[in-house]
């Protein structure tokens, strides 16, 4: 018997090089476990989405299904709302809540991704954003009904077609504990912050919340959409991530069970506390 049998990422690892002609050569028996992950991140980040084979997709299931078994899922009912967490009497303090964490891990009904135009996920091996972290989670199947989304719209729009800022589109999430992945391409902010800006961020949150409404889904956990690699201020951005909520929730209450502010560094858990508490 084969030792490597049961290692579900050496499996996966050998399936990607196969499926793939530049690397099929590469040398990783020595690899070690975390060594091991970045190469099968790396070469899932880089792959074209393209005739995705059984056995390499039972592979890769198997293998993310165990990471993230290791990880351990969240679920809503472990996460506090900020009524709970803070004693807090903003406006609907009982459906809210702030969580810090991989956003991987969360068992809402949606999470949100800040996609980029293309909406094909990330192309730079291991790169940090949470576009990357979510299509690596989620598993090749994300990156290819995306393309074939695209490809619909393309050809109805034109060859030149980019998805446009403050949109909201929603995908299945595969591997991910969530049930879909919904897509949302945020302001890049080079410069200072204008008007024009801020009304682009307000339409992401809006339109996943609509598109939440339109699907029944009654929770979601908000990525800090554009304050990454978009530049967007994170302050500004959490006051109009609030705003846009609340105000849909107005208008919208018994729609939604539980809305998540979900961040990732300090900072942004800093200043959504004080927002919230």
């Amino acid at each position: 018997m084969n030792p490597y049998d049961n290692d579900k990422a050496f499996v996966f690892l050998e399936k990607l090089k196969e499926d793939s002609y530049e690397y099929r050569g590469l040398k990783t028996d020595s690899l070690g476990v975390e060594e091991k992950r970045a190469a099968i991140r790396s070469l899932m980040n880089i792959r074209m989405p393209g005739k995705e084979t059984t056995a390499l997709l039972r592979a890769q299931d198997a293998y993310l299904k165990e990471e993230l078994d290791k990880k351990g899922v969240v679920t809503l009912s472990e996460i506090p709302t900020v009524d709970e967490a803070y004693g807090s009497s903003v406006p609907f303090a009982g459906k809210l809540s702030l969580w810090q964490g991989d956003i991987t891990r969360l068992k809402a009904e949606a999470v949100v991704n800040a996609a980029n135009s293309q909406m094909l996920g990330c192309f730079v091996p291991c790169h940090k954003c949470i576009d990357n972290a979510i299509h690596s989670a989620a598993g090749m199947q994300l990156r290819a009904e995306c393309s074939r989304m695209m490809n619909e719209k393309r050809m109805r729009y034109g060859r030149q077609y980019e998805e446009p800022a403050g949109t909201a589109v929603l995908t299945k999430a595969y591997n991910l504990p969530c049930e879909y992945v919904i897509h949302t391409v945020g302001p890049i902010v080079y410069g200072g912050l204008t008007d024009a800006h801020c009304e682009t961020l307000r339409s992401c949150y809006e339109k996943v919340l609509r598109c939440c409404l339109e699907n029944g889904i009654r929770s979601v956990a908000f990525c800090c959409i554009s304050t990454g690699e978009f530049h967007f201020p994170n302050e500004e951005a959490a006051r109009i991530a609030f705003k846009t909520v609340t105000d849909f929730l107005t208008e919208h209450e018994d729609s939604m069970e539980r809305v998540v502010f979900n961040v990732f560094k300090g900072r942004d858990l800093e200043i959504y506390r004080k927002l919230l508490s």
